[in-house]
């Protein structure tokens, strides 16, 4: 039960919440407009998928899970330990990694998603911010 609560207490010390402009900075820093999607699309999709929330878990009808703030999934990019049936792990990376408030990892995955699969991977986006104006998303941030 220690070893739980001790978890639990180092998990929440790197949680992160970003604010919509700090986001778009930083994935400007990691190069998210060099994948051919824009930053706008990107804020759009971490908004829909994870509300900028790097601690953010989805659980999924068929076992697996979607973890951090592209909200990746355990099925096919990242190895939990616990997800049924067969996995890929395809971004070769332990799931909790991508629960951290350094979302270089995440962002590593994801450009591996969308280079594969464009932003169309995330259902987030499908509903919330393709054939949308997404302009907003990046609107006075200075990107």
């Amino acid at each position: 039960m220690k070893v739980i609560v001790l978890l639990l207490l180092i998990l929440a010390a790197n949680a992160k919440i970003f604010e919509r402009c700090e986001l778009a900075r930083a994935l400007k820093a990691y190069r998210m407009d060099a994948t051919g999607v824009s930053l706008a699309n990107w804020v759009c999709l971490i908004k829909s998928e994870s509300g900028f929330n790097t601690q953010a878990i989805g659980r999924n009808r068929d076992g697996s899970t979607d973890y951090g703030i592209f909200q990746i999934n355990s099925r096919y990019w990242c190895y939990d330990g616990r997800t049924p049936g067969r996995t890929s792990n395809d971004c070769k990376i332990n799931c909790s990694r991508l629960l951290s408030a350094d979302i270089s990892q995440s962002v590593k995955c994801a450009k591996i998603i969308a280079k594969r699969h464009g932003t169309s991977a995330w259902y987030g986006w499908k509903k919330t911010c393709a054939n949308r104006n997404v302009r907003p998303y990046i609107a006075g941030c200075g990107v």
